[in-house]
């Protein structure tokens, strides 16, 4: 994952820099184009920590110490336990929702978040520039920013992430051990199997700590999962068709409404709110136009030259730009529409 921002990051034209604790690896980026150099660089303007969750908070502390001025995020795919042990306004918990069944600096490539959506989680706390900052690099990327607050981000990561790979896991131990047995079985393991046990392939080592980071939520699912997997045993163990029929055109319709990779559109238009200086105002307008659907192309703060007072102006869709503008009015917040024409 690192390695992929890295890439990205440099064919927009970012230097980047790396170090990893295995100086082989780091070569290794160096060689692949990952990074300009090896090393770090305390004029650095942003630091991405790509390291298993259980190791994130540990080393972005120390990162905030080492560049007092630089804004520090991460990759990592539980975000409450992270910002909370990371309570420092410089500090924006990310997730992109993107990666690879090849291990290691390998398995990197420059595209591989171009379409893809990436999670930010701002709290009251965060410090809306260097928001900005980290939405801004992430919009380079091609990448959908999608703003959530850490335990939603960690509720919804589980279903949609988390206990598919375990599901996808135990399917694939089930019929490895099957096949002893039944030496043809993986033989005929092909189509819809493959396609559902793919994320299986992934490297084993980062999930030990993701289920221990999000263990209340992964298990909720898990429980979920079990009982539903109980109606369905009953629904074939009882020749029931009807309901069968209807649980998995249920499916087949959800899947096929699931949404594609996000299109930047033709017509954007700027949205201005004013801001004055009280905490969390960033987080609930970017959480806003999440719950609205709305895509938040591009950020910026404009700073007054009076007070505290400042403006967020945000790049939307024009044909989204009027909901959004109300859902915000609503909340309180004053809405100014410009045309980029």
């Amino acid at each position: 994952m690192g390695g992929s921002v890295g890439l990205a990051l440099r064919a927009v034209g970012w230097h980047v820099t790396g170090i990893d604790l295995d100086p082989a690896r780091a070569e290794r980026a160096w060689g692949r184009g990952a990074v300009d150099e090896v090393g770090t660089d305390h004029r650095a303007d942003l630091v991405l920590i790509a390291v298993p969750v259980g190791l994130v908070s540990g080393l972005a502390t120390e990162a905030l110490a080492r560049h007092p001025k630089a804004v520090v995020t991460d990759v990592g795919s539980v975000k409450a336990p992270i910002v909370a042990a990371v309570d420092d306004p410089r500090f924006v918990g990310g997730h992109p929702m993107a990666g690879s069944e090849q291990e290691g600096i390998d398995g990197s490539r420059a595209d591989m978040f171009r379409g893809a959506v990436w999670v930010l989680t701002p709290t009251t706390h965060t410090d809306p520039a260097s928001y900005a900052l980290v939405h801004s690099a992430i919009s380079e990327l091609g990448a959908e920013v999608v703003t959530l607050a850490p335990p939603n981000h960690d509720a919804v990561v589980a279903m949609v992430s988390h206990v598919p790979h375990l599901t996808a896991a135990t399917l694939m131990g089930l019929a490895a051990r099957r096949s002893e047995d039944h030496a043809v079985l993986l033989r005929l393991a092909a189509g819809g199997f493959r396609d559902m046990t793919r994320i299986s392939a992934g490297h084993p080592g980062i999930w030990p700590d993701i289920c221990a980071e999000n263990r209340e939520a992964i298990v909720e699912v898990l429980d979920d999962l079990v009982a539903e997997l109980s109606v369905v045993r009953g629904i074939v163990s009882g020749g029931d068709r009807a309901g069968l029929f209807d649980r998995l055109d249920e499916a087949r319709q959800a899947r096929l409404h699931l949404p594609g990779p996000a299109v930047r559109p033709e017509g954007l238009v700027e949205l201005l709110v004013p801001m004055d200086d009280r905490p969390g105002q960033l987080a609930a307008v970017t959480t806003a136009a999440t719950d609205a659907g709305v895509n938040i192309y591009d950020i910026e703060i404009a700073h007054s030259t009076e007070g505290a007072r400042g403006t967020l102006i945000v790049l939307v869709d024009a044909d989204l730009a009027d909901g959004l503008a109300e859902v915000l009015r609503s909340d309180g917040y004053q809405v100014t529409p410009r045309s980029l024409e």
